[in-house]
This record gives structure tokens, sequence and C-alpha cells, in this order.
């Protein structure tokens, strides 16, 4: 029996075709990069500190929708390293940058542009050619003059980098929408990467030591953040009880900085496991042991096989 191939069948109903893809998030530090992440998943996968360098790794988060699933890579600020640690972060943005089908550079428009702002563009021009689109996100934009704005938007458009820019707020939440729309319309189209249910590929036990470096970054001085990392030794979870107990450790690289995270009769240290142990209570959504304690380890910033320790298995790779 013949059938006309002009015409489908009627009992037949095509899905509608979705978009899927990979999303680099790239930056200097402090442009809101992990900020506009946890703002778009409504879930924190990646700690946000005031302070430079807070992202270290790369960063999976997930978003599905009625349009499709776009997978996030937070990345490390961009920066010119000088140490082995710095090296590894500036790895995982170039890592990013060859995995990424849209890239998204994040821009504090508050600040004035200067020469981070040129080696940006510099890696950025030099992705040219492959198959990434660029967007520029011009962030922080509820703290810009409204006549500063188009002025700026021209000076990167000037640039001939980016495909689109979009002003965004990603404190406020501003723009989230319509940067979202820019970004499924630049990725192909295609299946999900992961389950609709899943937001990350970062194991419990790298989060929370991440909870408790961010703690550790608001509660220390300007210079600390360079200076310290956390490790988780053990996780015992009780089966019975739901109770997870987690035992860390904070490392610094002399002990003048070690009392400086102990504290005075060990307030400070108090204070970071208990601000900690509250906001893990609330993300795991039962009881947490936290015990932490502090060791000195010199120049683990530029200690290869300490620096592997420390992180966990990231997902994407």
């Amino acid at each position: 029996m013949s059938r006309d191939k002009t015409r489908k069948p009627a009992t037949m109903v095509q899905a509608p075709a979705t978009k899927s893809g990979i999303v680099a998030i790239v930056g200097r530090p402090n442009a809101g990069k992990s900020t506009l992440l946890n703002r778009i998943l409504g879930q924190k996968v990646s700690i946000v500190s005031d302070k430079p360098q807070t992202t270290r790794n790369r960063i999976v988060g997930i978003h599905t929708e009625a349009r499709g699933q776009i997978v996030f890579l937070d990345t490390p600020g961009i920066h010119k390293p000088l140490h082995k640690l710095n090296a590894r972060m500036m790895a995982h943005v170039n890592s990013a940058f060859g995995e990424a089908d849209v890239i998204l550079t994040m821009v504090d428009a508050s600040q004035s542009f200067g020469h981070g702002d040129e080696f940006v563009l510099k890696m950025l021009a030099a992705t040219k050619g492959t198959k990434a689109k660029r967007v520029l996100g011009l962030n922080k934009i509820d703290l810009l003059k409204k006549n500063a704005l188009l002025p700026l938007i021209a000076k990167y458009a000037d640039t001939g980098i980016f495909d689109e820019i979009v002003p965004i707020s990603a404190a406020e939440g501003d723009g989230t929408d319509e940067l979202l729309g820019v970004l499924f319309g630049a990725l192909p189209r295609g299946e999900a990467l992961y389950p609709a249910d899943d937001y990350t590929t970062q194991p419990e036990r790298f989060l929370a030591a991440e909870i408790v470096r961010e703690k550790l970054l608001a509660k220390t001085s300007e210079e600390m953040p360079y200076t310290t990392a956390v490790g988780i030794d053990r996780w015992e979870e009780d089966g019975e009880t739901g109770l997870i107990r987690i035992y860390a450790s904070i490392f610094v690289e002399r002990e003048s900085q070690k009392k400086i995270v102990i504290g005075s009769r060990g307030d400070v240290i108090k204070a970071i496991g208990t601000e900690a142990r509250i906001e893990l209570e609330s993300i795991f959504g039962t009881k947490v042991f936290l015990q932490t304690h502090v060791k000195v380890h010199e120049n683990w910033r530029d200690d290869q096989r300490f620096l592997g320790e420390l992180e966990w298995p990231l997902g994407g790779d």
C-alpha cells in the first residue's frame, strides 16, 4: 500500500525541537558570574563573596525548561597567574572556552574599563573562528548612571567581538530573562545532556567545603582569601537519623594566619563553623554536625599534589 510522502499520518505528532548546549560564564574576578548562575538556577551551587578569586574550580550548573537545557560552566575570574593554584584556575577557563557553544562574558559595568578588561578582550578575540557564539552581559547596571549605559554598550559593540550585548543586574534579577532568551537563541538544537531534575554535578562534599570557605572569606581580612583553602577529611551519614557528620580542615600558609582564622578565644572559627553548619542544614535538608580544624601548610598554592587533592572530580570532564 503506497503512502503520500508529502503528508504525515494524522496520528503522528512531532515533539517541538529544543535547544541544548554549554554556556561558559567568564570574566574578571567579582564580575558577578556566580551570582548570575545562582539567580538563574534558583539554587546555590556557587559560593559568592566580595573577595577576589572566590571561584577556584569550574562549577557546573544545569538549567532545564521548556525551551531546552543550558549547562553553565561558572569559571574562575580571568587573571594573570602568579602561583600554580592560579595556573590551575586559568586552565579551567581555557578548558571551558574549548567546550562552550556560547561564551558569556560578564563585565562589571559599574567599574571603569582597565587593563584587566583589555586582557579579557584579547582572550575573547582569540576565540573568533571557533564554534562558540559570544555574548556580553553588562552586569550591575543598577549601580550605573542611566546616561552611562548606552556609551558603554557602544564601546563594547565597537570591538566587533560580541554577537549580542545584554544589560543585566544579576543581584536584582533585572535583564536575566532577556539574557536567557539570547542564550537559548544562540544554542544548537539537541537533546538534554542531563536529567531534567539535575541542577549541578558537584558532589555534596565539594559544596560543603565551598560553604565553609565562603564563611571563612566573610570573617577574615583582605589578604586571607589568597592563602586559605578548605578540604573535607571525613564525611559520615547516619542512615537512621539522617545526620551528616563533616570533618573539615582549613589550610593557611603561616602560623600568624592560623591565629587570625581561630580568633580571640576561638570566636572566629566558631562563627565560621556555626554559619556554615546552618546553611548546610538548609541545603541538605537534614541535621549537620560540622567540625573544623585549622592547619598550616606552607606554600600550598604551589604544591601540585595538594592542589589535586583539594579538587573534587568535576562533572562534564
